[in-house]
């Protein structure tokens, strides 16, 4: 068990010094070499070297996405830990994370703010906000059809019934809004959403008999022994999501697909299987009770041929008047969840103020909330007032 962001005793303690001198070697002839970092590994190797990039990366990589790290595109690791480095990772372990004045080392934060009841209370807001002003929100309601008349977007359909409009803005995935559009779409463009991939996802939420068995949000597993790639305390991201002293609620998150042995194992298997684990890494007790929850369309995974297929989606789609993508499956960027809450902005913006803002540009090389810098080819992607945001979720 490493602690996370990193410390400097914990990480001496647990590697112990040949294996430093091992990663610290492997990571100065990595740095000394030359070559492409077309794929992730090359990447995370070039920046930390072959030893902690099969310590480290490796495992849980494949785990999440599935495939080796050799099959996964540069673009995802650049995007997400891009201000990362050995060095820099050295700097925070032994002297903290504050001593970085760039806010490159965002991502070694320790704390965040959460909403009391989980972010479900956000889109609750906001369906009560639609609603006062007299919108309606229709949930469990499918879109089953998308209709296009030229290059203009002139209704929505569901199993039950067919919105008129002449602006959409749509999380959907990339792969689907080409698949329901009508009357027809180029082939070519058909062709390149259904090469888009996707990883799915499930949770097994287990209640436990006693207290917390760790006291973490969550905990990354790169032991390859066990399926489950990440364990979340539910009471550690907020103790009102736990109630009951007397026990504990654990979710434990499988990485999968859509249709493959896992996704398709009943809830009570997958309940037996959670608890099975959960005791061979030393985490177990009592169980209560389980729930299951499926994701599909969790993760868009960048693949080799992902960049070329969402260059023609994205061709396409700014040619059809009144269609904004938004979101992470919109997009097929892995953003998290803010960005995905910008892009929403962005594009409301675009139909509300009569704004030009790139939606796709959010989270490509430009403003990012573990970095908090601002990129000049984006300048409207201007850092959060914080003190707001504090005030909206705390």
């Amino acid at each position: 068990m490493f602690a996370y962001p990193l410390d400097a005793v914990d990480v001496v303690r647990n590697l112990g010094p040949v294996e430093l001198s091992r990663a610290l070697g492997s990571y100065l002839r990595a740095r000394a070499s030359s070559g492409e970092t077309d794929t992730f590994e090359e990447w995370v190797t070039r920046r930390f070297g072959r030893r902690l990039y099969e310590m480290f990366f490796s495992t849980y990589t494949e785990k999440v996405w599935g495939v080796p790290g050799s099959e996964l595109r540069a673009e995802w690791a650049a995007q997400r830990i891009r201000g990362l480095s050995f060095g820099k990772a050295m700097r925070a372990a032994f002297r903290g994370v504050d001593d970085d004045a760039t806010g490159s080392l965002r991502s070694l934060v320790g704390e965040f703010h959460y909403p009391r009841l989980g972010p479900g209370q956000m889109w609750e807001a906001m369906r009560d906000r639609v609603e006062a002003l007299g919108g309606r929100v229709l949930t469990g309601t499918p879109v089953t059809g998308v209709e296009v008349e030229g290059d203009q977007v002139v209704s929505v359909s569901t199993p039950s019934e067919k919105f008129a409009c002449s602006e959409i803005i749509s999380s959907l995935p990339l792969a689907t809004i080409a698949q329901m559009a009508r009357p027809s779409v180029p082939a070519s463009v058909l062709a390149a959403a259904q090469g888009l991939r996707y990883r799915d996802f499930l949770t097994v939420a287990l209640i436990l008999d006693g207290p917390d068995p760790f006291p973490d949000t969550w905990i990354y597993v790169h032991e390859p022994g066990v399926r489950v790639a990440r364990i979340q305390n539910f009471r550690a991201w907020s103790p009102a999501m736990v109630p009951d002293p007397t026990a504990s609620c654990i979710g434990l998150e499988y990485f999968c697909f859509e249709g493959d042995d896992l996704w398709r194992t009943d809830d009570s298997t997958l309940v037996e299987l959670a608890a099975r684990e959960l005791d061979v890494l030393g985490l177990g007790g009592g169980v209560r009770a389980g729930h299951v929850v499926r994701v599909p369309h969790a993760y868009p995974i960048y693949d080799e041929t992902y960049a070329s297929r969402v260059a023609v989606m994205r061709d396409w789609i700014q040619r059809i008047d009144g269609l904004q993508q938004i979101g992470r499956n919109g997009l097929h960027r892995y953003n998290n969840l803010d960005h995905s809450m910008l892009t929403a902005a962005r594009a409301v913006e675009n139909l509300c103020d009569d704004a030009r803002h790139d939606v796709w540009a959010v989270n490509a090389d430009s403003w990012y909330h573990e970095e908090l810098r601002v990129d000049e080819d984006s300048p409207y992607l201007e850092a959060p007032d914080t003190a707001a945001l504090q005030g909206t979720i705390a």
